[in-house]
């Protein structure tokens, strides 16, 4: 038995289309879900989108359930909650997340999928992906009680970040961001809030996630002596260039790398990838998280929507998608 869906797919250099696909009935251990909404992760998949993916990290980059191969056609995407309609009898009717694209029904392993807890929205629970980034951040970072932190860039990411932050005891939080705007944002998180040039000096930690050479170059100028900088930010096919010389060694600062592909080595031999995403979604009780989602589009708008998000048409942090 097949049954009709449609997908969204990166068609070419800025251009997007939906699809018909042919989905098969469920077999043994699958799960037939039914999108009620994904979201767009709008560094990432607009970075995809553009066509920014180096050659070299064209296997590192690929979605879990991505179809094609970069540059294009793709279908990519990785923010989806959605209903479960046949399948294992103990996930019938549950909300669950997946890391699937944007499509309005699709077939899984049931291992794929992630309840949602009960007190979490279905709308809200598109953010698991980049909370579980935020999780997987600071377990690399692992921040100290009463440490002074500044997150760098207030996209998706972190925001998440700062919003995790937010909880930690005693540590002074403060989200640092070119647009004014995002102090809103932060005050919903409870953290600090500065542009660039005003941001407090002498951090134990910084994490970067601007995505840009200038908020890198800045995270090293907040450092005290001995601090660390945690990067997020991928830049995908541009260079970046930093002040290696000048007092960086003098001050013994450290710049370290984190990336979600991978659970955390100070966590990887107790935790799973399923515990992270678990734990990213009862995040998500947090009603604050609702300040991250900024706007929102039917499925069917999406061909037109994506080009206006990845030309910063719609200043967005989530786009939400509802199907």
């Amino acid at each position: 038995m097949t049954r009709s869906a449609t997908a969204f797919w990166f068609k070419g250099p800025g251009e997007g289309e939906i699809r018909s696909v042919e989905l098969t009935a469920p077999g043994p251990g699958d799960v037939l879900v039914r999108t009620l909404f994904s979201g767009v992760s709008r560094g990432t998949e607009t970075l995809v989108f553009r066509g920014g993916v180096p050659e070299n990290q064209y296997r590192a980059m690929r979605a879990p359930f991505q179809e094609g191969e970069f540059p294009w056609p793709v279908k990519y995407g990785y923010l989806n909650v959605g209903v479960v309609e046949q399948g294992s009898p103990g996930l019938l009717g549950r909300t669950v997340f997946c890391l699937y694209p944007h499509q309005t029904h699709y077939v899984v392993p049931a291992d794929a999928v992630t309840v949602v807890p009960d007190g979490v929205p279905a709308s809200r629970a598109v953010l698991a992906g980049t909370v579980e980034t935020a999780v997987n951040a600071l377990w690399d970072a692992a921040p100290l009680v009463g440490d002074r932190i500044a997150v760098i860039g207030a996209g998706m990411v972190g925001c998440s970040v700062a919003a995790v932050l937010g909880g930690f005891p005693g540590a002074q939080v403060e989200l640092v961001d070119v647009d004014p705007a995002r102090a809103a944002v932060a005050e919903a998180f409870g953290v600090g809030f500065a542009t660039p040039e005003r941001a407090t000096e002498e951090c134990d930690l910084v994490i970067h996630a601007s995505a840009t050479e200038a908020g890198l170059v800045r995270a090293l100028e907040l450092l005290a002596p001995e601090g660390e900088v945690i990067e997020l930010s991928w830049y995908g096919d541009r260079k970046v260039c930093l002040p290696l010389g000048e007092s960086f060694h003098s001050r013994r600062l450290t710049v370290r790398s984190s990336q979600v592909g991978s659970v955390s080595p100070a966590r990887r031999s107790r935790r799973t990838f399923g515990d992270r995403l678990a734990l990213a979604l009862d995040l998500l009780a947090n009603p604050a998280f609702e300040a991250l989602i900024t706007g929102e589009s039917r499925f069917g708008e999406l061909p037109s929507v994506m080009p206006a998000l990845a030309e910063g048409e719609i200043p967005a942090l989530c786009h939400r998608i509802v199907y």
